[in-house]
């Protein structure tokens, strides 16, 4: 069913440019935002549009890109800037940085706002961080985002491979970047600990969304249990006598409230998370939540000068952010080649501005 979703309008005083109340979330079990309201678009007229201007990716262009795409096409590689049709590719790419999944295509959960095929795995191979390795030193990456789905089948998650991998990068490619985007385990300590032990510069975990929303979003995940992850990897790698750094993403649009979403990042804050990325989730398909409510660029702005205030060392924020955008500029101690800033072109797009 189309429908017109609400659009921020810039408050005339103080306070977040909500409304003065927040509808019951189709999320929660409520019906569309605007059902039988009679309310029109918000230039006036009556048509609908599947997403606002500003919600517009830039095609994938440059030299590191086409290099890149022609690199990946002969290695038996599975990205998931590829697989999520990523807005961000070109950009990405560009920069070198990719993100690699390993561990099949095959999810053991099916959260609500995940385009990610779910099922009982059947694809196991003992061997994949080394073809990873072989592949991606042909590839001349500044950094890259390993990621898998959930593989609550297997007895430690596959927490092992993500481990021999990050081992195998840092042999073969010792001045590459290395970010693990992890499911949470089940939340027990020894796959975790397997994780940290081999010293990732980023370990990634998203918290997804507020806590009154984890639920119908994330099935099988936990609130608390994520920042527990987050909590403990830190506490690891300082044991292990690695520098790592701790991340996580958080996703608007779902029926949250802009209160919840400050509740989100001082929790995070809490248990010293130092890098967060924040972006507008867009439906996948029917099958999915779906969108409540397009947050404009000049909200994204506003997040994330909140919370920088709160002490993040880094924060992505805007309408197509999603979790490893700029992830090159993130690992400790790396010398930025660009320090990004909360710019917003004509299109509603963050852009980089070197300093």
């Amino acid at each position: 069913m189309n429908r017109e979703l609400p659009m921020f309008q810039p408050p005339s005083a103080g306070g977040h440019g909500q409304g003065d109340h927040e509808p019951i979330s189709i999320a929660m079990g409520g019906g569309g935002l605007l059902a039988d309201s009679g309310a029109t678009a918000v230039d006036g007229s009556a048509a609908m549009r599947r997403h606002p201007d500003w919600i517009r990716a830039k095609l994938p262009s440059g030299e590191n890109y086409h290099d890149l795409k022609r690199l990946l096409r002969g290695l038996n590689l599975n990205t998931v800037c590829e697989e999520a049709h990523c807005p961000n590719i070109g950009e990405c790419w560009d920069q070198r940085t990719a993100t690699i999944m390993i561990l099949g295509d095959t999810c053991t959960r099916a959260c609500g706002f995940c385009n990610v095929k779910t099922g009982r795995p059947t694809w196991f191979d003992e061997d994949e961080p080394r073809r990873v390795a072989d592949a991606l030193e042909t590839l001349g990456l500044e950094h890259v985002v390993v990621t898998s789905v959930a593989r609550d089948d297997l007895p430690d998650g596959g927490a092992h491979v993500f481990a021999e991998t990050i081992r195998q990068l840092r042999d073969r490619i010792p001045g590459m970047g290395i970010e693990v985007l992890i499911p949470d385990f089940n939340g027990e300590e020894a796959p975790l600990r397997a994780v940290m032990e081999a010293g990732p510069d980023i370990l990634n975990h998203n918290l997804e969304t507020v806590r009154r929303l984890q639920k119908p979003v994330r099935k099988r995940a936990r609130w608390d249990r994520t920042l527990g992850v987050l909590e403990r990897a830190k506490v690891y790698a300082a044991e292990y006598g690695h520098a790592a750094h701790t991340k996580s993403s958080l996703m608007v649009g779902l029926g949250e409230t802009r209160p919840e979403l400050s509740e989100a990042f001082a929790a995070l804050r809490e248990v010293d998370t130092d890098i967060l990325t924040i972006g507008q989730y867009l439906r996948p398909s029917l099958k999915h939540l779906p969108v409540e409510r397009y947050y404009h660029p000049d909200e994204f702005a506003e997040m994330k000068v909140e919370a920088l205030a709160l002490g993040f060392r880094h924060v992505e924020s805007g309408p197509l952010v999603r979790s490893s955008y700029h992830a090159r500029d993130q690992v400790p101690g790396a010398e930025l080649k660009a320090r990004r800033r909360a710019t917003v072109d004509a299109d509603g797009r963050i852009v980089a501005a070197a300093s």
